[in-house]
């Protein structure tokens, strides 16, 4: 019989999300939220933390009842509250959890032209905040012949359809007001580039909070992928979706770290169920002992960026 420890009695228990979510609100109040009137903020993150907890439900991500994925994405949000008070970044989070959401739906399935018309609509949605999330459909797209498993002409044309969508709009909407300027301007973004590595354009508390999410989620792929045998093959397909997403997403925060914030926000979405994953289903002492360096880890940088920002 296996020893429950700290660890596995955090992630098993009923009241993990619950405390996690008035963990959240406190730190939300504490950068001034409602002093300054960000509910829409609030509102975002709500929505985003539901999702993700829809995201785990909907797709079994860990094979015993856990929270801790939901869990994972609250305390990563409120820790960046540089992304957590930008309306566009939240945004981005937002629409990123959608994407994956619907694209996990279209598992197996080439006839569901829809739910990849309308994942792309997201990721479109999404690149209208954050334009260079355009360099992340050829991963899409592989991910969504690999991995989904709904590979297919009518399928590539829906999610081609579906990306564009919102620029149809857009467009539409700018031509109208006489804003082409600026519409033209945000899509010149995709070939304008900024210094390689140039760690001088984030400061001290970005490069802390992107240190510990990357330490975080290289210990759940590290983790995964090491017993990945124990899972449905359906669970290390989405996992490997996962992996690939986030790593995709940190190495461009390193080349391009302008842009950290947005991609940050991508990287908590993807860093998530593979933090959770770990936490739920390891019960070593050293795991145990971990978990709780990335417990107290965490706290800490929430006060350094809340407090001493």
């Amino acid at each position: 019989m296996s020893i429950k420890r700290f660890q596995n009695k955090i992630a098993e228990s009923r009241m993990a999300l619950p405390f996690t979510a008035v963990y959240a609100l406190l730190v939300c109040f504490a950068c001034g939220f409602v002093e300054h009137g960000m509910w829409m903020q609030l509102a975002l993150l709500a929505v985003s933390s539901f999702m993700m907890l829809e995201l785990n439900n909907a797709n079994a991500l860990i094979r015993i009842y856990s929270r801790m994925v939901s869990c994972s994405f609250l305390v990563f949000a409120v820790m960046a509250v540089f992304i957590l008070v930008s309306v566009p970044h939240a945004v981005v989070q937002l629409c990123f959890i959608a994407f994956l959401l619907l694209l996990f739906s279209a598992y197996q399935d080439k006839g569901a032209m829809g739910r990849v018309f309308y994942a792309f609509v997201m990721l479109g949605a999404a690149s209208l905040m954050f334009v260079q999330i355009a360099y992340f459909l050829p991963v899409a797209w592989v991910l969504l012949f690999a991995n989904i498993m709904a590979g297919g002409g009518r399928t590539y044309f829906a999610s081609v359809l579906g990306f564009i969508t919102p620029y149809w709009i857009a467009g539409g909407y700018s031509l109208y007001t006489g804003q082409t300027d600026e519409f033209v301007g945000h899509l010149s973004g995709l070939w304008t580039f900024g210094p390689l590595l140039d760690v001088a354009a984030v400061d001290m508390h970005r490069m802390v909070t992107f240190g510990f999410i990357v330490l975080a989620s290289l210990t759940g792929i590290i983790h995964f992928h090491r017993n990945s045998y124990k899972d449905k093959i359906r669970t290390r397909m989405l996992f490997e979706v996962f992996t690939t997403l986030f790593l995709c997403s940190m190495v461009f925060a390193v080349l391009q770290p302008q842009h950290a914030d947005c991609l940050m926000a991508m990287m908590t979405v993807c860093g998530s169920p593979l933090v959770g994953h770990f936490i739920s289903l390891t019960n070593t002492r050293l795991t145990n002992a971990w978990f709780v360096c990335l417990l107290i880890g965490a706290l800490c940088i929430t006060v350094y960026n809340v407090w001493m920002q």
